[in-house]
This record gives C-alpha cells, sequence and structure tokens, in this order.
C-alpha cells in the first residue's frame, strides 16, 4: 500500500504569532524528503502537527488518509523521532522499548531486532538516564523503527552521533526509502541533507518557500558557472565572444562563463588548439542556495562587533571544556 503524509492549508496560531501559515504540501514513497528552514521557521511545530501533539488552527494533515488519532496501533503506521529525551530515564532500553511495542500490539522479538539495528544490544540492560545523547538518538531511531512503519519522521536525527553514527543513519534512511517507504526528515546539518535528501520542503516564517528536487533547489537558488584558466587568454577571449559566448574576467586571470556547457568550450578549446590548464563546472552548495532563498525569512540575525582577524578570548581559544580555572 502506497503511504504518504499529505499537508493541506495545515496553520498554527499562538495568540498574533502565525508559527505556521497555509502549509501544503505532500511527502511520497520511496525518496528521502528533506524539511528545511531557519530557526522558528516553524518546522517543529509542522511535524508535531502531523503526529496529533499540536492541533492545528486551520487546515488538516493525514497519515495514510487519515488523522493521527484515528490509526489503530500507530506505530505500525508510522514510526518518529522528534526528541531523544522523550522517554523514561529510570527504565532500561530494552523496557523503554518493550512499553512501545506492548501498547501497539508489536511482538517482544521486534524489541530485540530493532536494539540489533541501532546496535544498542550490548547495553539494552542499561537505564535510558545514563546514555550520552548519540545512544539515546539511536534508542530514539530504535523506537521510530519499532512498529516496522511504511512512514518515517525523524527531526535532527545526526545530533550527537559519531561519524560512524551519521553514515550508518544516512544509509539507513537511504535504504528506508529504497524500500518504498516514505522517509520525512528535518535537519540542520546541510553538508548531510545534501548527502541524504533526494527531494526538499523548504519553509520560513511558516511559509511554504519550496518544494522540489534537490538538484533544481540548488540550480534555482544559486549561480552555476564554468571556471577557466588559460596561458592563451586573450586568444580564448577572442573564441569565445566570437562564439556568442559572454565571458566574466575576474582579475586574478581566471575567466567564468554562465550558461554554458563545460563540454562545449572544451570543444571550442580544442577546434582552436588553445591550451587550458582549468576547465571546471561550480555550482553552489545546499548551504549556499538555502541561505540565498531563506534570507528574507531568518527570524533571528546574530551580529558581532569583533573584526574578524581578532583573536579569541582564552575561553574560546581552548575550547567548551575550559572552565576558567
Amino acid at each position: 500500500m502506497v503511504r504518504m503524509i499529505e499537508l493541506a492549508g495545515l496553520t498554527k496560531r499562538y495568540g498574533e504569532k502565525v508559527a505556521v501559515n497555509n502549509l501544503t504540501f505532500t511527502v511520497r514513497p520511496g525518496i528521502v524528503t528533506g524539511f528545511l528552514g531557519p530557526n522558528g521557521a516553524g518546522k517543529s511545530t509542522t511535524m508535531r502537527m502531523m503526529l496529533g501533539l499540536d492541533r492545528p488552527t486551520a487546515g488538516d494533515v493525514r497519515i495514510d488518509g487519515k488523522h493521527y488519532d484515528q490509526l489503530k496501533d500507530p506505530l505500525t503506521y508510522i514510526g518518529a523521532l522528534l526528541d531523544a529525551k522523550a522517554m523514561h530515564g529510570g527504565r532500561s532500553a530494552f523496557n523503554h522499548l518493550l512499553c512501545l511495542a506492548q501498547s501497539n500490539g508489536i511482538p517482544t522479538k521486534r524489541v530485540h531486532e530493532v536494539l540489533d539495528t541501532v546496535g544498542l544490544t550490548a547495553v539494552a540492560k542499561k537505564k535510558a538516564k545514563g546514555f550520552s545523547l548519540g545512544m539515546g538518538q539511536r534508542l530514539g531511531i530504535a523506537g521510530a523503527l519499532l512498529g516496522d512503519p511504511r512512514i518515517l519522521m525523524f527531526d535532527e536525527p545526526v545530533n550527537g552521533l559519531d561519524p560512524e553514527g551519521i553514515h550508518w543513519i544516512r544509509n539507513l534512511m537511504k535504504s528506508l526509502a529504497a524500500q518504498g517507504r516514505t522517509v520525512f526528515v528535518s535537519s540542520h546539518l546541510m553538508s548531510e541533507m545534501a548527502l541524504t535528501a533526494d527531494h526538499l520542503v523548504v519553509i520560513g516564517q511558516g511559509r511554504l518557500l519550496a518544494d522540489t528536487s534537490m538538484a533544481d533547489f540548488i540550480a534555482r537558488n544559486s549561480r552555476s558557472y564554468v571556471r577557466i584558466r588559460t596561458p592563451q587568454r586573450e586568444r580564448l577571449l577572442d573564441v569565445l565572444h566570437a562564439a556568442g559566448v559572454t565571458v566574466v574576467e575576474t582579475g586574478n586571470g581566471t575567466l567564468e562563463v554562465d550558461g554554458s556547457k563545460s563540454e562545449y568550450i572544451g570543444e571550442l578549446a580544442a577546434q582552436h588548439q588553445l591550451v587550458l590548464h582549468e576547465l571546471s563546472p561550480q555550482q553552489a552548495s545546499l548551504e549556499e542556495a538555502f541561505m540565498q532563498l531563506t534570507a528574507e525569512s531568518v527570524e533571528y540575525h546574530a551580529h558581532s562587533d569583533t573584526p574578524v582577524d581578532a583573536p579569541l578570548p582564552p575561553q574560546q581559544q581552548w575550547g567548551d571544556g575550559w572552565k576558567g580555572k
């Protein structure tokens, strides 16, 4: 069965504050959909409304065609990680998952399976309050996977994970999508999102800013160009101008060409026996494209009067572990 998350005009107000403003989009199966937005954009509120934790002021959100509170044994429909600390610290990892399993009609053997999947079998009997942030994240992910759901939601899933853990969760989300599941993930870590998501939903100040593929998002919100270096600069300029190609001279001997394929420029150079030292397509990163799109939607701006080259105070030089003793 195809399972989706469908939002239609979803709105949430807190007094005069509009946290989510008329959001309409669909999260589809078979791909990883990234959910992006600046701090205060309404991402967490939106995800809470998806799971029935907050009631919309207006609009509708459906999981597999139903409201969350209409789902029988909801963990078998949708698994979610919103807050890794949302567990009873006095319970062991095993008992935390066992309680979730019993409340949703899930067999005990599944608890053992997900503990193994997330790498917590060795600490299954230890109390959750002693877990590091990364271990808590893994336990939260185990809870999301517990019902073997077709829809999964993750809010900042790589928080506290080491590089191996980040690599693991990235591959896990990709494999879940490859199985035809619906995977919806929110993160501020742009470099990781660029490696994980196939599709992006971007919001700012509660409004939908983009609902498109990763490639289209970057292409539409950034400049793409070809960078060229050659010892025969003047001759190449003549050749490109004759071919109707507009060239930008950067002043450091490098030429930049917008809107042309590097293959075409390379062929022109070869036809005129021109030597190229560099011919490289350049495209903005996801972070650069995101900053460009959301520049007007950032609610909290940081400002500093400290010169860029000024030395850091001692406590910042030594890092967060420095106590000033």
